[in-house]
Order: structure tokens, then sequence, then C-alpha cells
């Protein structure tokens, strides 16, 4: 499958820190861009779309969970470098699991619970240990 041609304009897109009984969900993903990288759920914010709304939807689309987003845990800018990766402002929120058990789309193709300080040796993308510290704060775990 060719990959779809990146805009020429930056992307705003979402991903959520989600805790469950202080562990963070941290999905893999099975297609570029990051294959095989562990990252958070989330995606592209459409067009009039709010971030809060389309954090809650892709994180549905993804994960079928529910959650509760607690507040900003910080953003990435991920600019082009390899081919076929675009421009991206990823804006991270950190948020609780509420309700669901996860079951992946075709962009994932695995997941795991895991304490923040169990994931150190896991291929990752990048700022996420960052990322997830800082939602622990905002959390107040």
């Amino acid at each position: 499958m060719a990959s779809p041609q990146q805009p020429l304009h930056p992307q705003i897109a979402v991903s959520a820190v989600i805790f469950r009984e202080c562990k963070v969900l941290l999905v893999r993903r099975a297609r570029s861009p990051a294959k095989g990288f562990y990252s958070l759920p989330g995606g592209r914010v459409e067009f009039g779309e709010t971030l809060h709304a389309a954090l809650q939807r892709e994180v549905a689309e993804e994960t079928a969970l529910q959650i509760e987003i607690a507040g900003l845990a910080g953003w990435r800018e991920v600019v082009p470098g390899a081919a076929g990766t675009g421009h991206y402002l990823i804006m991270s929120f950190a948020a609780r699991w509420r309700a669901g058990e996860v079951v992946l789309n075709e962009e994932l193709d695995d997941h795991q619970w895991l304490a923040p300080e169990a994931i150190r040796e896991m291929k990752l993308t990048g700022g996420l240990i960052e990322i997830i510290r800082s939602a622990e704060r905002v959390l107040g775990t």
C-alpha cells in the first residue's frame, strides 16, 4: 500500500496518556508513521472539532475506551524528516480510564498497561517518557 501524500502544512493531532490503577496504556503502531513503536492513542484533529472532542473520538476509534480528560500534559512537534513523514503538532492530555476494555483498530497491533517506570526499555516514540511524567503531575499521581 502506497503512503498517502502528506499535506504541505502542519497538522494538529492529539494523544492521551490514559491511567488505570496507576498504569498507563501504551499502544504499538501497526503502520507508518512510527510503525513498530509504542506510543499513545490519538490522531488528527478534524476541521471544526475541539481538541477534547477529537481526543475522545480518537481514543474510542483506536481502543474502544471511554476516558475522562484531566488536562494538557504537554505538546510535541514532529517535523518532516524521513520519507513519508509529515509535520505534526501533537497536543498530549492526561486522562483517566472510565469504561471499556481495549479493542484495537487496524492502526495498532499491540497494547500494554504498564507502570510508568516499566516502559524505559521499550521502543518508544520520541518524548514519550517526558509526556507521561508531565501527565502524572497533572493527575497528581
